[in-house]
């Protein structure tokens, strides 16, 4: 255990790769790069210190485009908190950046692969999300 926190599993809760049909699919091969990477985290208690927190992340096109596809994952992380963690700012800093900094390469290589087995073999992301920063705007 590190000293706040232990991860006990981790999986794919659900995931989607939506693409309607084939003229969709072509127009969104030239236009994925275009497409934005958004991310929602969500968390429930349950019993004896353990947490269940949800990180999605959708990769889609904001734009008002008429054929677009649609990609998700849900990846679940059940943690055990410490018996040391009192306060709700140290339960949201392990929640919303310590464990997602850990989770990160398993879920974007999770995404990855869902779009290169939809048929989007090029896809790259160039950055990666920093979960401190992210963290850090939240509670200023």
């Amino acid at each position: 255990m590190t000293e706040k926190y232990k991860i006990l599993g981790k999986y794919i809760k659900d995931m989607s790769s939506e693409t309607p049909n084939i003229e969709t699919y072509i127009f969104v091969k030239d236009y994925i790069t275009k497409y934005q990477l958004g991310i929602d985290i969500n968390s429930k208690a349950l019993k004896n210190k353990m947490i269940e927190i949800n990180t999605i992340m959708k990769f889609e096109d904001k734009n008002e485009n008429k054929k677009k596809s649609y990609f998700e994952i849900n990846f679940s992380t059940i943690v055990k908190v410490s018996d040391d963690v009192k306060e709700k700012e140290e339960l949201q800093k392990i929640i919303l950046c310590d464990v997602q900094i850990e989770i990160y390469p398993d879920l974007e290589k999770s995404l990855i692969d869902l779009l290169h087995n939809s048929g989007y073999p090029g896809v790259k992301f160039e950055k990666k999300i920093d979960f401190e920063k992210l963290y850090n705007q939240q509670i200023s």
